[in-house]
């Protein structure tokens, strides 16, 4: 069983003043619920983000956090709601250090082995949510930061194509574009922008992509250092280190959390032979 990691221990004080905006909390085993939960440990103030009908589920997770933070409404599709969200930032705490970025959604006809059936409907909401969310999040919070500020997203690995990912796939390789052009755009203002490659993880939405057991168990199996899908934890410290000052100076990087298995090169045979079968 391997050591948890240093990161994930109370006391520790890398975000110790820090202000952290993390969107995309559903329940506890969201990724980004791990991320918002190890940035309060090591010491962040922390807001979330939420709306619609899963308010109330953030809303639920939020007091499992501790202390539990605020959860604004942002419907980021919404450009009213993000200027509230922005405003009721600045209201809260003047100015703010780092927005963690964690949306994305495709439609069902997206996914599955549809790629070339997909409707340009839908690709277009997978693009909106999933991609062009990081540059509204970026637009309305940066002006918010100061010279230390940090922005991070979530991708899984977009410079393959992995069977029956089929939209969501060009959504996350345009989303990690993204970052290399908010890289660009706000490295003269000391704004970083970063994403972090994980590994499968069981999550709300890892329950829509096809195949998705057998892809984790694969990984399991191929990555160097073994891959846990229900332990969170690597990813979100891996957010922290990046949401902090010891990341400095990276910037429009993709970083692997992911056991390293995009080290390797051997195939996901089962995942392939799932797909064809």
């Amino acid at each position: 069983m391997s050591t948890p990691h240093p990161l994930t221990h109370p006391g520790t004080d890398l975000l110790r003043g820090k202000r952290v905006l993390v969107t995309g909390v559903l329940t506890p085993k969201s990724i980004a619920y791990a991320i918002a939960a190890a940035s309060q440990r090591a010491g962040a103030e922390v807001l979330l983000t939420s709306f619609g009908r899963a308010m109330s589920l953030t809303r639920r997770s939020a007091q499992r956090l501790s202390p539990p933070p605020e959860v604004l409404e942002m419907d980021v599709t919404d450009g009213t709601q993000v200027d509230a969200a922005a405003a009721r930032v600045r209201e809260t705490w003047g100015g703010i250090d780092g927005v963690v970025h964690a949306i994305g959604f495709a439609p069902e006809d997206c996914l599955g082995g549809n790629f070339l059936a997909a409707p340009w409907s839908s690709v277009a909401t997978a693009f909106e949510v999933s991609t062009y969310s990081m540059r509204t999040l970026a637009a309305a919070f940066s002006p918010l930061m100061a010279a230390t500020g940090s922005l991070v997203t979530l991708t899984f690995d977009a410079r393959v194509a992995w069977p029956l990912y089929d939209w969501m796939g060009p959504a996350k390789a345009a989303l990690e574009a993204v970052v290399r052009y908010l890289a660009r755009d706000l490295g003269r203002r000391g704004v970083r922008v970063n994403a972090l490659a994980a590994g499968p993880l069981e999550t709300i939405a890892a329950r829509s992509i096809p195949g998705f057991e057998t892809l984790k168990s694969s990984w399991k199996l191929q990555a160097p250092l073994g891959w846990n899908s229900a332990d969170a934890g690597p990813v979100a410290d891996a957010a922290v280190f990046l949401l902090s000052d010891l990341s400095r100076a990276i910037t429009g990087e993709m970083l692997h959390v992911d056991g390293g298995y995009h080290s390797q090169g051997a195939p996901l045979i089962e995942v392939v032979e799932a797909a064809e079968s």
